[in-house]
């Protein structure tokens, strides 16, 4: 793709049937939710799968287990990866959150380290954001981490909170205060962390709907080297921007997702025929062309980010559209099935996860307010 021309190009297109047809002849049934622990055992199952055949991270170097693909033959990946109903991505944390971050600002040792165990779904992060006295203002944290003397590492303390699939994952990467006298976005520092170290216990807890992923994790005197630090000390902030970035933005939820689910809500409609009320009608034709839409949005900064130009503060505008969207078209398909709707079905997980969108990766509040005067230039209130 080039340009505005949205068609596919001769190696474009070739990819995309052999992603297709990989897809068809491997992609596996219905697996149960990966944040439980036997389904999270059996999501791995796949993404081991995935890596074998070259399929895991198309777009990083072949050195680290990829494809060398460009960025948009990730996005044609991402439409045939949801389109054949392939299952949710438990390693995304790590592959769609830390990795941009580590090929950013990680040293080579860093990158050539991690991200091939990252690729191969030999290490499972989970994010270190969220403490129990800061949740959206990330700049509260108080967890914290001070110098060993001597170079003899940094000493851990602290607690995480409401972290997404802790209670499965084999390492962490978050913020930490080494600078406990500096201004609230100073004075913190990127810590990857594995959970297996002296000192650190992980503490899972069930949610309501049943799964048991998330955990509280609790640093008492953990000792980590120097090579644990991403990017530099006291520059943590900077470095979490480019992670919360990737997660509000497009690598998080790529086009492919919504517009799966887009088809999914049209079919349902369709099956209802003549007895489809025009309303209803003109609410799933709307929906669809906001998950269009949002496709189109994705390639405008797929364009950007291949020209040199970086997002920046306009992530929070994808995370304020997909957040939204996904509750239009989950609402519209339980309306359509009414009494048909059961508890446990796709449609009403789908509908209680999108839920949570306007909530996780910074509330809709905070990225109004980071649009209003990042984007659009607006004084703060």
């Amino acid at each position: 793709m080039t340009g505005v021309d949205l068609t596919d190009t001769p190696d474009e297109a070739a990819f995309r049937a052999e992603a297709r047809a990989w897809l068809r002849a491997n992609v596996p049934g219905p697996l149960p939710s990966g944040d439980t622990r036997d389904g999270f055992a059996a999501h791995l199952h796949w993404e081991r799968a995935l890596f074998d055949a070259g399929w895991a991270v198309v777009s990083w170097p072949r050195r680290y287990g990829g494809r060398d693909a460009t960025l948009w033959q990730w996005l044609i990946f991402e439409e045939e990866y949801y389109a054949a109903g392939a299952p949710q991505r438990v390693t995304q944390n790590g592959i769609f959150l830390l990795a941009p971050t580590l090929f950013e600002f990680g040293t080579p040792e860093q990158q050539d380290t991690l991200l091939p165990r990252m690729a191969a779904a030999q290490d499972l992060w989970c994010q270190g954001w969220s403490e129990p006295g800061a949740g959206s203002d990330l700049a509260a944290i108080s967890s914290r981490a001070e110098a060993v003397p001597d170079g003899g590492g940094w000493r851990l303390n602290g607690q995480k909170t409401w972290t997404t699939r802790g209670a499965f994952s084999t390492h962490l990467f978050g913020l930490f205060r080494t600078d406990p006298a500096a201004a609230r976005h100073r004075g913190l520092t990127y810590f990857l962390v594995p959970l297996d170290a002296p000192g650190v216990t992980v503490r899972g807890f069930g949610r309501l709907d049943g799964d048991e992923g998330f955990a509280e994790v609790f640093f008492d005197d953990v000792l980590v080297p120097d090579s644990a630090v991403l990017g530099e000390v006291g520059k943590g902030w900077q470095v979490a921007m480019s992670t919360t970035g990737s997660e509000r933005g497009l690598t998080l939820r790529s086009p492919g997702r919504f517009l799966h689910t887009a088809q999914r809500l049209v079919t349902l409609a369709a099956a209802q025929g003549d007895r489809l009320r025009p309303a209803v009608r003109e609410r799933v034709t709307r929906a669809w062309l906001h998950a269009r839409a949002y496709q189109l949005f994705t390639l405008n900064q797929v364009t950007d980010l291949v020209e040199g130009r970086a997002p920046g503060a306009r992530s929070s505008l994808n995370k304020l559209y997909w957040s939204r969207l996904d509750i239009e078209l989950h609402e519209i398909a339980l309306e359509l099935l009414g009494g048909d709707a059961v508890l446990d079905s796709p449609w009403t997980r789908g509908f209680q996860f999108s839920l949570a969108g306007p909530i996780y990766a910074g509330t809709n509040e905070i990225q109004r307010n980071i649009v209003a005067e990042r984007v659009l230039g607006l004084p703060r209130a």
